[in-house]
């Protein structure tokens, strides 16, 4: 069940930013809101429409400002592809997403969490830090000690039907997952020039 504060956020910035807003139930609770009489919002100024972007992203990825006013940096100092396509990078690179985007967690703050108390191995290396940066090759395993814990059992069947996007993929058979390639941006939700175009400011 979604909570109070996240149905809010939801109704503010889109279903996009959390996946239990993503539903019909919350469609039709929603648009409960805006029937006959009820007062139509106002016109968003440029400033408001790119505020907004940047609080989807914040909330999607569960990010600091400062985070993301980093990642944004970063990505406009990045010589060759285009700016926006950098950032996305920066962001679905973060160890936590990528757990995430291979199926292991049911939302990145569950994702952060599992990172953040030592169930993942980067190489060779536990990793605790959510933010960290994955790159092409490097491959991601379930810790030793905790592949009996609860939070992965019936991975067989959570993956059996899970399609992950095709830069990372997760073997079920020897708990381990890679990652294939760059991010590619096939987010419609989210609108990174017009974040970008915030901080440009």
């Amino acid at each position: 069940m979604i909570s109070k504060p996240k149905f809010k956020i939801c109704r503010r910035l889109g279903p996009g930013v959390y996946d239990k807003c993503q539903t019909a139930k919350f469609s039709a609770t929603s648009g409960k809101f805006a029937g006959p009489g009820a007062r139509r919002p106002k016109a968003l100024s440029e400033y408001g429409m790119q505020l907004i972007e940047k609080q989807k992203i914040r909330f999607s990825y569960g990010i600091s400002e400062r985070q993301l006013s980093n990642y944004v940096k970063k990505a406009s100092h990045i010589k060759g592809a285009g700016t926006a396509e950098k950032l996305y990078e920066e962001l679905e690179s973060r160890l936590d997403n990528a757990i995430y985007r291979m199926g292991l967690a049911p939302s990145r703050r569950a994702a952060r969490q599992m990172v953040s108390h030592g169930h993942f191995v980067v190489g060779s290396t536990k990793v605790t830090i959510p933010s960290y940066e994955l790159k092409p090759g490097d491959v991601v395993k379930i810790r030793e000690g905790s592949k009996g814990k609860k939070i992965f059992d019936n991975l067989v069947t959570i993956l059996k039907d899970y399609n992950s996007p095709a830069w990372v993929n997760f073997d079920v058979n020897i708990l381990e997952g890679k990652v294939l390639d760059k991010p590619k941006n096939t987010e419609s939700f989210l609108d990174l020039n017009a974040v970008l175009e915030f901080y440009s400011r």
